[in-house]
């Protein structure tokens, strides 16, 4: 009752084939398969994994410092582009890594990464910015409290890690995910082709843009008297950022 099979076409595993096969003519039958992608320009660095960062900075005396909240606001300025790897995790708003986020980046894509073809880079310093803390139940008063803990300041569009090697995307965007998840401040997995097409969808929403108020424009003209109630920041970031935060919907 069902088709004909051809005599002597089994597939794998002892299987017929399909039924259409023998329709087709003898040439017809070699087929294409698709060839891994090579990797020529790819060197793996000496040691692939990402090195341990200090807990405690190696100088001889730490001061304690103001908070200094200008360190995560707006865009950053340094490691925006990729410089060895392909893969990396991009920051999307600003905040601080402590030594246990730079324990988990560390262990999580050390695990998850082959040392023979593919390596992991920092893009960003060991913790350098000391956080102090009074005690639990301490009285109001006596000056700025002890050392609690050292930080790595980070400002929206810093790539904090670089993930390189002979792989695809689809192989390590899980992993780094998985990271972004964790971290402190809004994060996402991109590639070298990912983070261009982000940069130019952004530009080209600026330049569709047909509403002619926009925030640059009102701030500017000083609509309503509005510049007394805005900062300065404001006028420099032009409205996209707000302190940490990254408005991304804002043109």
């Amino acid at each position: 009752g069902g088709g004909c099979w051809p005599r002597g076409k089994l597939g794998g595993a002892g299987l017929p084939l399909a039924p259409t096969w023998g329709l087709f003519p003898e040439s017809s039958r070699d087929f294409i398969l698709d060839v891994h992608p090579t990797f020529p320009r790819i060197t793996i660095p000496e040691k692939p994994k990402l090195k341990f960062m200090d807990k405690v900075p190696a100088v001889p005396k730490v001061r304690r410092e103001p908070r200094r909240l200008r360190d995560i606001r707006g865009p950053s300025q340094v490691d925006t582009d990729f410089t060895q790897g392909q893969y990396g995790i991009l920051a999307l708003g600003g905040g601080y890594l402590h030594w246990g986020h730079f324990e988990m980046i560390r262990l999580t894509i050390g695990r998850s990464i082959d040392p023979k073809s593919m390596f992991a880079v920092w893009r960003v310093p060991a913790p350098y910015k000391s956080v102090t803390r009074k005690s639990l139940g301490h009285r109001m008063g006596g000056g700025k409290g002890p050392i609690d803990r050292y930080v790595t300041a980070v400002k929206s569009g810093r790539l904090v890690v670089e993930v390189g090697g002979r792989c695809e995307f689809g192989e390590v965007r899980p992993f780094l995910e998985r990271v972004a998840q964790k971290l402190p401040f809004p994060a996402v997995a991109v590639s070298r082709e990912s983070l261009q097409e982000m940069r130019r969808e952004e530009e080209q929403r600026r330049l569709d843009n047909q509403n002619p108020w926009t925030f640059e424009r009102v701030v500017t003209s000083n609509m309503l008297g509005m510049r007394k109630y805005l900062s300065p920041y404001d006028l420099q970031l032009k409205g996209r950022y707000w302190g940490k935060f990254f408005l991304k919907h804002r043109v």
